[in-house]
C-alpha cells in the first residue's frame, strides 16, 4: 500500500490491488479499507491540483471495465459523480485522458497596440492612463485601462516624481565645472573641511502621513489623529558645523542677537564665526583646514569679505544653488528624524532637545555622509549640472 501511494502521488500508472474487507468486532457495518487510503490519497492530489492526475484517470476506467457503478468509482476515488462520468464521455469521443492546455482568455490588444502603448509613455513619461485611452480610441480601439496598465508594468513601473530646484544656466555650469574639478580629490582632501550652514527648526515636526490601525466609524477619536498646528508651532534658527570627525557646535542665532531675534545678519554672522570656526576646526581637524559656506548674502558681504580675509582662513569657492551637495544638510535631515518622536512644550525644551541629539550624531555616520561627496559629484556630473536632490 505504501508503494500504491507513493505512485500515485508522482502520477504513475498502477493498479489498484483488491484487499479485503474489514470487520470491526461489535459488528458495525464494514468498512472498506481500500476505500479509506483512496480518499486519503485523493483528498492529497486535490490540494496539489484542481485537475486529476493521469492516473486517477486511468484507475476510473479500469473500475469502469470491471463493471463498477458510478456511484462506487466515485465514491472510491472520493471524485465527484459527474467527474467520473465526463471522463468516461470524454474517454469514449477523443480516446484521450491527457488534461488539454488550456489557452486563457485572448488578449484585448494586438502587438501593435502594445508596442504604441509604450511607445506613447517612452515619449511622453507624464502621460495618464485615461490620456493613453482616450489615444487609443481615436484610433479604434477600445482598451479598458486594467488592460493598460497591465501592458505597462512588463517595462514600467509608476513613482513619484522628484522634486528638483529649477537651476538657472550660470549656476548649472559652475556647478558641472565644479563637480569636474573636485571628483578625483582623496579623501583627506574633504577630511579637512569644516563644513558651515544654517537650519530651521520647528517646536512641532513634521511627520509626514502616518497609518493607524482602528476600527470603521473611529476615524475621529482623539487615539487614532495626530496634531497639526499652523507656521510650525513656533521655531528657532541655528547655526551649526560639522566634519568627517564628527559635528562640532550648534549655536542658536535668538541666543547670539542682542534683542532676542532669529534673524542673523552679517555682522550676527562674523561674531559667530570668530567665536566658533576656530575652537571646532583645531578640535576636529587640527591646524590646516578648509572652511565651507554658501553664498547667502549674509555670508557674501562685503564686510564678511573683509572678515575672512583678515582671518587668513582658507575659504571653500562654492557654487550657488548646491545644497544637495553639502553633507552637513543631510546631517540636519539626521537632526530633524532624532527629534521626531519627542514633544517638547517651549523653545528652550526644544533647543535641549535638538542640542542632545545634535550630539548623539556618531562620527561613523558624519564620515559616511562626508565620503559620498563622490558619489554626489559623479551625479551632477551625470545630470549636466542640474541638482541631484
Amino acid at each position: 500500500m505504501v508503494q500504491l501511494a507513493s505512485q500515485l502521488f508522482h502520477g504513475q500508472v498502477c493498479d489498484i490491488p483488491s484487499l479485503p474487507l474489514l470487520q470491526c468486532a461489535d459488528k458495525r457495518p464494514r468498512v472498506h479499507f481500500k476505500c479509506a487510503i483512496w480518499i486519503l490519497l485523493l483528498s492529497t492530489l486535490k490540494m496539489r491540483s484542481k485537475e486529476l492526475s493521469l492516473s486517477v484517470k486511468q484507475a476510473i476506467i479500469r473500475l469502469k471495465k470491471q463493471n463498477k457503478p458510478i456511484r462506487e468509482i466515485a465514491r472510491t476515488l472520493a471524485v465527484a459523480k459527474t467527474t467520473v462520468w465526463n471522463i468516461f464521455k470524454k474517454k469514449e469521443r477523443t480516446s484521450e485522458l491527457s488534461n488539454t492546455k488550456r489557452p486563457g482568455r485572448p488578449w484585448k490588444t494586438t502587438v501593435v497596440d502594445d508596442r504604441r502603448i509604450l511607445s506613447l509613455v517612452k515619449k511622453t513619461p507624464f502621460t495618464t492612463v485615461g490620456q493613453i485611452k482616450n489615444t487609443l480610441q481615436d484610433v479604434g480601439e477600445c482598451v479598458p485601462k486594467s488592460t493598460i496598465k497591465r501592458r505597462l508594468q512588463s517595462e514600467y513601473r509608476g513613482f513619484t516624481t522628484r522634486c528638483k530646484p529649477l537651476v538657472s544656466l550660470k549656476n548649472r555650469k559652475a556647478r558641472l565645472e565644479f563637480a569636474k574639478q573636485h571628483e578625483t580629490k582623496p579623501s583627506q582632501f574633504w577630511n579637512k573641511i569644516l563644513w558651515t550652514d544654517e537650519t530651521k527648526i520647528n517646536l512641532y515636526q513634521s511627520d509626514g502621513k502616518r497609518r493607524v490601525w482602528r476600527k470603521k466609524g473611529t476615524a475621529h477619536d482623539p487615539k487614532h489623529t495626530t496634531s497639526s498646528v499652523k507656521h510650525g508651532g513656533g521655531s528657532v534658527i541655528a547655526w551649526a558645523c560639522m566634519a568627517a570627525n564628527g559635528t562640532g557646535s550648534l549655536v542658536f542665532i535668538d541666543d547670539v542677537t542682542a534683542d532676542k531675534r532669529s534673524r542673523m545678519n552679517s555682522e550676527v554672522f562674523r561674531a559667530i564665526l570668530s567665536a566658533h570656526i576656530q575652537p571646532n576646526a583645531a578640535e576636529l581637524i587640527g591646524r590646516r583646514f578648509t572652511v565651507q559656506m554658501d553664498n547667502d548674502p549674509k555670508h557674501t558681504a562685503k564686510a564678511t569679505k573683509g572678515f575672512l580675509k583678515g582671518q587668513k582662513w582658507n575659504v571653500m569657492q562654492w557654487p550657488s544653488q548646491s545644497p544637495d551637495l553639502n553633507p552637513i544638510e543631510h546631517a540636519f535631515h539626521l537632526l530633524k528624524t532624532k527629534l521626531k518622536g519627542k514633544c517638547p512644550k517651549n523653545k528652550q525644551e526644544l533647543k535641549t532637545v535638538a542640542l542632545e541629539a545634535w550630539q548623539s550624531i556618531t562620527r561613523d555616520e558624519t564620515q559616511c555622509l562626508v565620503m559620498s561627496m563622490r558619489s554626489r559629484l559623479q551625479a551632477v556630473i551625470d545630470c549636466k549640472g542640474f541638482a541631484t536632490k
